[in-house]
């Protein structure tokens, strides 16, 4: 897998001023037939000596992933999240563009019509990190069951008054807790959507292991996050924090991204296998993001929960 995987991101980089004519133009997809086991071992274990020197700030695993500073973080500027023009404007600028990916592939994998105006109709979806409520309520739309959880109550207090003004999103499920909770509760989902929220947990792995449990077998997870490479550095954390001053200082730590490589690793270690992965690309001309093969700054990935449950970090 690892060698297959290494032939299609070398190909991949688009030049930043190249925008793809059509927003599914350039997806990447993923085979899982073949493995490199000791690479992919010695990589994880990587990743989780880094999650175990920051032990201090993460409470016991068994309870929850959760990074103590990123709460406080959110929690300063949840009464933002429904402001267009407030720290939450590229989440807004980049929502159409991840429910396309996320419209594709869950149509795909649950043989659903594309085209319909509520093609997630009897689907259970969860959304992990749901903040204000901003994926959730299109999904409801949508024809989604959906359940949005966030470590802030604050977030859900917004979300919750903003969905309840709707009444196709007023039914959606929100609540104050962690995905660690909900696997102890036995909850389960036919898809399980974290975005933009791994680069914000304290052990990445622990978290992945979570989003695998709520997972029904041959379910969907679908994550999205940035990538820990300098054109990262200096567009989502110099450019957007420092010179367009979108996000507040301090919102990210770029040691905290992961790879596609290594976010491919650690769900395999939890029985997801990613079967798609796109990027995401600002058009700084018309002010919108499209999809592409270009993974170095924002990507999004699709995986297939395996039946078997073998995950053994």
């Amino acid at each position: 897998m690892m060698n297959q995987m290494q032939r299609i991101l070398a190909a991949r980089r688009l030049s930043p001023s190249i925008i793809p004519p059509s927003c599914f133009l350039h997806r990447r997809w993923f085979s899982t037939s073949e493995t490199d086991a000791s690479s992919r071992h010695q990589k994880i274990e990587t990743l989780e000596d880094k999650a175990s020197s920051n032990k201090s700030r993460i409470t016991p695993s068994t309870t929850s992933s959760l990074n103590e500073q990123e709460l406080a973080k959110f929690s300063a500027i949840a009464d933002t999240w429904w402001h267009s023009e407030g720290p939450f404007k590229p989440l807004h600028l980049m929502n159409p563009t991840r429910l396309a990916f996320i419209r594709s592939t869950l149509c795909r994998h649950f043989s659903k019509d594309p085209s319909s105006a509520r093609p997630f109709e009897g689907l259970r979806l969860i959304d992990v990190g749901c903040g204000g409520g901003l994926l959730s309520e299109p999904l409801a739309r949508m024809g989604a069951t959906v359940t949005g959880i966030d470590a802030v109550d604050k977030n859900i207090k917004i979300a919750r008054l903003h969905a309840d003004m709707d009444p196709m999103t007023s039914t959606i499920e929100y609540q104050c807790t962690t995905a660690e909770k909900l696997v102890e509760e036995g909850r389960t989902f036919d898809a399980v959507l974290a975005l933009e929220v791994i680069e914000h947990v304290a052990n990445p792995a622990e978290f992945c292991k979570s989003l695998s449990a709520l997972t029904i077998p041959n379910g969907a997870t679908i994550l999205s996050t940035i990538n820990r490479s300098m054109r990262s550095y200096a567009s989502a954390i110099v450019a957007a924090e420092y010179i367009l001053q979108w996000l507040p200082k301090g919102t990210h730590e770029w040691s905290s991204f992961l790879t596609p490589e290594e976010l491919t690793m650690i769900l395999q270690r939890t029985s997801v296998d990613v079967k798609e992965m796109a990027g995401f690309v600002y058009n700084p001309i018309t002010g919108r993001w499209l999809l592409s093969d270009d993974t170095s700054v924002n990507f999004i990935a699709y995986g297939t929960r395996k039946n078997d449950i073998g995950g053994d970090i």
